[in-house]
């Protein structure tokens, strides 16, 4: 009785007292043949109009009967990637074409899945015999670069243009908020961006190193730096300063001349409601006087500085506008 052969990978099987001194050669084939067949990688140059069908050879080594294929060449119209009728076999197949064409993998009578035209990842697919399953998770991931991958429908990831990756930063784009969500899974706490950033201007909020302690608030330093400050409703008071300085607003400072004069420079650009508050620390401005340097602003509606020579003097500044300026709220 003649050799037959196995219908998926046409190895060859042979009857008892058949193939005497080729029997080992013809083992060794088929050892081939199922090392191809388990870990076996091949290119398929594909017909730029047609595609190419895999072959199946009976009892010699074949392109169709590789684990991985890759399927190479340029392609100018879609085309088909046929596995014959009868072929039960699974493959991971590479799409390394060029031309923006589809390649459909797919059994001579049946259908199967499709690689889109600029989809040139990989697909894991399996032939029943009659059409091509893909049963790949993704073929390719999603979305476009940078793009985070999520799952999408429970067979393929997706991506968003709204939720990227820059290498270095998350990127939550169109007012998405970043929602911590609670022990119960239906409540969150969320945070995102405001409609309009004022002048359209990327700004990054740095949380403080610490906790801080309780009842304190979170303040900005004005370049986005948090951290947590106790409020005291009133002027935040400054160590004791001893020589020239810029002062800011809503502070207190207590004044020591007894060294030497000491100009105090105002802000420069003041809002309605910015005060600034002086003590004479050591009963000083008398002999060394404290000269609050104007800095562009009126100060009590004149263009001048004001000089202050009064012995343990304590008052407050208060910037109202333009026409007056700063003004005193107490002397």
């Amino acid at each position: 009785m003649p050799s037959s052969y196995s219908t998926d990978l046409k190895l060859e099987l042979m009857v008892t007292g058949e193939n005497a001194g080729t029997w080992g050669d013809i083992t060794n084939t088929n050892l081939n043949i199922l090392q191809q067949a388990i870990a076996g990688y091949d290119s398929v140059a594909l017909n730029a109009t047609t595609g190419a069908t895999l072959t199946f050879s009976n009892g010699i080594l074949s392109n169709g009967k590789n684990a991985v294929i890759n399927l190479t060449g340029t392609i100018t119209g879609n085309v088909s990637v046929i596995v014959p009728d009868g072929i039960e076999k699974t493959y991971i197949i590479k799409n390394s074409t060029t031309g923006a064409f589809t390649v459909q993998i797919k059994t001579t009578s049946g259908t199967g899945p499709t690689f889109a035209t600029t989809d040139k990842g990989f697909k894991l697919v399996y032939s029943n015999g009659t059409d091509v399953v893909d049963v790949s998770l993704s073929s390719p991931p999603g979305g476009s670069n940078t793009q985070v991958q999520f799952n999408s429908g429970g067979t393929a990831f997706g991506g968003s243009a709204n939720f990227t990756w820059d290498g270095t930063n998350v990127v939550i784009d169109s007012e998405g908020a970043l929602r911590l969500g609670d022990a119960s899974g239906s409540g969150y706490v969320g945070l995102k961006a405001p409609a309009t950033i004022s002048g359209d201007t990327p700004y990054t909020l740095t949380l403080p190193t610490a906790t801080g302690t309780a009842n304190q608030v979170l303040t900005t330093d004005g370049s986005g730096n948090l951290s947590f400050a106790t409020v005291s409703g009133g002027a935040a008071w400054q160590a004791v300063v001893t020589s020239s300085l810029s002062v800011v607003a809503k502070a207190g400072y207590f004044v020591n001349t007894s060294s030497a004069a000491i100009t105090a420079t105002l802000p420069a650009s003041p809002t309605l409601g910015d005060f600034i508050s002086f003590v004479d620390y050591a009963g000083t401005f008398d002999t060394n006087n404290l000269t609050v340097a104007r800095n562009g602003n009126k100060i009590q509606g004149d263009a001048s500085d004001l000089t202050v020579a009064t012995e343990r003097a304590g008052f407050t500044l208060v910037y109202v506008d333009a026409t007056q300026g700063w003004l005193l709220q107490n002397n």
